[in-house]
């Protein structure tokens, strides 16, 4: 028999002959019964969450099929069961059922709402989707139809919009790969489809900012720039027509593309 004593005393895994085998609420008050510092009390801890873990097991498969592995689904059941048998309070007089059921299925609960998704979606929303899903279901079945959305909308007393917006963060749920075929078009893949940034738009903006430094350039400078950037003519070149040294037209360009240079934005 466990006492309050300090005194350390060994809990029997199987029961005694004639006994039969002791229920949680029994164990749960052994284990209140130990002090902090008894190493019965860890044994005893264990031994109630091994055998409750079935009960974890068969929560969780009440949440398979909605794109979690059932692993990932028995572990959250796992954790909050051990969390139900720390937070249990024996003097409630109440089955641990009662208490580690509901701890269970809300954390099975808070793990769709908060790590399942793809995206953030607002809590409504994800209840609100729930709600339509089980509705349609429902009204399929009564009226031999899909039901519509005004349907919906009328069945579970929102609106119209609102029930759109369920379905629409429905979509952010699983989110597609972009790597996937595109439909339709089963050699495209949707990444294909996607625009991507034009370089060209970065071109224009500085074409338009050159365009009033390059005027304010002295003549003909300006026209030595003009000569070497746009009619790509060499140095050698330019020095001729100009009618100054090579050496000079190298000079006039570093001078005015260090002021180009200082007038674009960084």
């Amino acid at each position: 028999m466990v006492t309050s004593t300090t005194t350390a005393t060994t809990i029997p895994r199987h029961p005694p002959a004639g006994e039969g085998p002791a229920t949680s609420e029994q164990l749960l008050r052994r284990h209140a019964a130990l002090s902090c510092d008894d190493p019965d009390r860890t044994r005893l801890r264990a031994r109630i969450i091994e055998g409750n873990l079935p009960m974890a097991g068969r929560l969780a498969r009440r949440y398979t099929g909605r794109g979690e592995p059932y692993d990932d689904l028995a572990q959250v059941a796992a954790l909050a069961l051990v969390k139900a048998v720390d937070g249990f309070d024996v003097s409630r007089g109440v089955p641990f059922s009662c208490y580690a059921v509901p701890t269970i299925l809300g954390a099975l609960r808070r793990h769709f709402r908060d790590t399942a998704w793809a995206m953030r979606v607002p809590r409504r929303a994800q209840e609100l989707n729930s709600r339509v899903r089980a509705a349609t279901g429902e009204l399929t079945q009564r009226q031999g139809h899909h039901p519509t959305t005004v349907e919906l909308a009328d069945h579970l007393e929102v609106s119209v919009d609102e029930v759109l917006a369920a379905l629409t963060a429905s979509q952010a749920y699983r989110l597609a790969s972009l790597n996937a075929p595109h439909r339709g078009a089963d050699d495209i893949e949707t990444i294909d489809l996607i625009g991507a940034f034009d370089p060209g738009y970065a071109g224009v903006d500085d074409h338009l900012t050159l365009l009033p430094l390059l005027a304010a350039l002295p003549l003909r400078e300006r026209r030595i720039f003009t000569m070497r950037f746009y009619r790509h003519m060499t140095q050698a070149r330019i020095a001729t027509e100009v009618g100054i040294s090579q050496m000079h037209v190298s000079r006039l360009l570093k001078r005015s593309l260090a002021q180009l240079r200082a007038g674009m934005p960084s």
